[in-house]
């Protein structure tokens, strides 16, 4: 005999709710929701671009005091002392690494301020982030935020090269003033009165390039170094803030 389903199992299956796909849709949603919802509270906490702010402070002294050297004719004197010109190679080199550390404060700049008044509809540094952490496990999401911070710090890592260069230029710039100073110096002609002006001439423009080599570089260096410095604790502050903002999105 065939099973025929009573009224009441019928109306019973009707209470039953169908069977959707709505629950992913409406986790994404959720997700949305929590995003735009920690936007709005960000955006709240007033920020600014006070990485690039402390950079131009710093070098508007730098130059501010450059200018002071070369009002008082210190900066004509080195060029004029360094017969070796290895002084400008050191300015040209301590240039490229203040530019380029320019370029990575904007940019460690921006992506704090990104962290800080995050917007999860326009594509960023944070929200490629959390779009890589998604879905991750805790293991996971450690070793990407290793990877980060390995990444972050790599980018920078040429400044701090770029300023440990300087001073070895400017030890090269030492030893190439000696040379030249006792290049001079010959000791057959030591007791001729007539050579002794000639070798006191080559030994004082030698003895000028060491100095004035060795000062170009320790200066520069300690400038590039200051502002590497600054950019390492933005970067700092960044991956701290990308760590956080991270593992706040990714909690359940």
């Amino acid at each position: 005999m065939a099973y025929t389903p009573t009224t009441d199992m019928m109306n019973g299956l009707q209470d039953v709710p169908p069977l959707t796909s709505k629950a992913p849709a409406e986790d994404d949603q959720q997700q949305v929701n929590w995003l735009l919802a920690r936007t709005r509270i960000d955006r709240t906490k007033p920020y600014h671009y006070l990485l690039i702010l402390r950079f131009a402070l710093v070098n508007l002294m730098g130059v501010a005091l450059l200018a002071a050297a070369y009002l008082h004719g210190w900066v004509d004197k080195v060029l004029a002392g360094d017969k070796s010109y290895l002084s400008i190679v050191i300015a040209v080199v301590f240039f490229c690494g203040l530019v380029y550390c320019a370029w990575r404060v904007w940019q460690t700049s921006r992506d704090l301020n990104q962290v800080k008044s995050f917007n999860p509809l326009v594509e960023s540094t944070p929200s490629i982030y959390i779009a890589k952490l998604r879905g991750r496990s805790a293991e996971s999401r450690a070793m990407l935020a290793s990877t980060l911070r390995l990444k972050l710090s790599h980018r920078i890592s040429a400044i701090r090269h770029a300023a440990g260069s300087l001073v070895l230029l400017g030890l090269i710039g030492t030893v190439l003033g000696f040379i030249i100073a006792l290049s001079g110096v010959d000791p057959e002609h030591a007791s001729d009165v007539k050579s002794i002006g000639p070798m006191v001439s080559t030994l004082i423009e030698g003895l000028s390039t060491a100095l004035y080599t060795t000062l170009v570089g320790a200066v520069l260096n300690v400038w590039l170094m200051i502002n590497y410095r600054l950019l390492a604790g933005g970067t700092t502050k960044l991956i701290t803030g990308l760590i956080e903002f991270g593992e706040d999105h990714a909690r359940p």
